[in-house]
């Protein structure tokens, strides 16, 4: 095991900055996820931290060494791509053992090496078969296990799950995490897939631009997001956001008012304010009495009903004069959590409130929260 120290990282490559100046701690025996969205930096840093790209500044430490300048062979470091990349002509104990065969070490150690990676991955029985003959969850694992025989310092984890379907993916992440448990070991994983990065992580990276964007346990993550960005990308459906802006009272939008002190809550008459309310915390105005502190009721529209089989998605207009966005949840509409039987109708008028304990205020010119709670 080894902690992972990020030190004022910054990659370029000509005039585009892929991570900029990135500060990390990892510590021994984490389980940590880079999670953004696609091009964000987040594979880019676990290759620098691999050194299959070399920062243009910056250092990078594995427990008490410098690798900032070392081949990846000799950074104590083992890695599991998104493409499984087995050798099609051996079977699972040769993949396995082909890193330590190399290696040349003695036989009896690539055996017990080998037997201890199958049983942790649970390949017992398989040895002896060639890739063609698993299915994709047992191609990983033999991918998995011949990282786990080199025994690595620390576990570079790209996308190991993109390619497996819906079902075998869940699979896998329990997989991971009895893995962790068991070996007790430094692993850092990389994923676009925020429900794997909420399940497996003791802390989370939100990584947007190249810029470290919030470093927090998961839940943290999503009950308190650092800005705008990181409420927005934690969290299926997403938040919804109001734009408006502070007044004496309160929050004044276009669509919706909420009353609040504004000296209480860290904000000023004229502000310009953005407020998020996840579709969770939006209840019908029969049921406000499920908000721990529900607002004064709105008027709103059924645009779209989106059964989901336990829950029921219900996209809303503030307005029937508001024209649903094509890209999604655009000004004027809101999306709202409710149960499967709910008695509603596309083109409905209705009436919602929000939960006040969950309201969360960004400013709107820097993104960054300002509070996570109107109570």
């Amino acid at each position: 095991m080894a902690s992972v120290t990020l030190q004022d990282i910054t990659k370029q490559y000509e005039d585009v900055t892929a991570v900029d100046d990135m500060n990390l701690e990892i510590r021994d025996g984490e389980f940590i996820t880079f999670v953004g969205p696609s091009g964000c930096g987040k594979s880019t840093t676990m290759e620098t931290i691999a050194g299959l790209t070399l920062p243009t500044e910056g250092s990078i430490s594995i427990g008490e060494r410098d690798v900032t300048d070392l081949p990846p062979k000799d950074r104590g470091i083992s890695m599991v791509f998104q493409n499984i990349a087995l050798f099609p002509h051996m079977d699972v104990y040769e993949n396995v053992s082909f890193g330590l065969r190399l290696r040349k070490y003695d036989q009896e150690e690539i055996d017990r090496r080998v037997d201890q990676a199958a049983d942790i991955v649970q390949l017992e029985g398989m040895m002896d078969r060639m890739p063609k003959e698993m299915s994709g969850g047992q191609r990983q694992r033999v991918a998995i296990a011949r990282a786990i025989v080199r025994e690595p310092d620390v576990f570079l984890m790209d996308e190991p799950l993109a390619n497996l379907d819906a079902e075998l993916r869940v699979h896998m992440r329990t997989q991971l995490q009895r893995l962790h448990r068991e070996l007790d070991t430094t692993i850092i994983y990389v994923t676009h897939d925020q429900a794997q990065a909420m399940t497996m992580s003791d802390r989370i990276v939100v990584i947007n631009g190249g810029v470290l964007q919030q470093v927090a346990p998961p839940l943290e993550c999503y009950n308190e997001p650092a800005n705008r960005f990181v409420a927005g990308f934690i969290g299926s459906p997403a938040m919804n956001f109001l734009e408006g802006e502070v007044v004496d009272g309160g929050f004044e939008s276009e669509y919706t008012n909420i009353d609040f002190d504004p000296g209480t809550h860290g904000v000023s008459p004229g502000q310009e304010i953005t407020v998020g309310v996840r579709p969770e915390d939006v209840f019908l105005e029969e049921d406000s009495h499920k908000a721990a502190s529900p607002t004064k009721a709105f008027d709103a529209v059924v645009d779209v009903l989106e059964p989901m089989g336990k829950e029921m998605n219900a996209y809303l207009l503030f307005d029937r004069e508001v024209e649903a966005s094509a890209e999604g949840r655009g000004k004027g509409q809101l999306l709202i959590n409710l149960v499967p039987d709910t008695d509603i109708e596309e083109g409905d008028d209705i009436r919602i409130v929000m939960d006040r304990e969950n309201i969360h205020l960004f400013d709107r010119a820097s993104g960054d929260a300002i509070t996570h709670s109107l109570e």
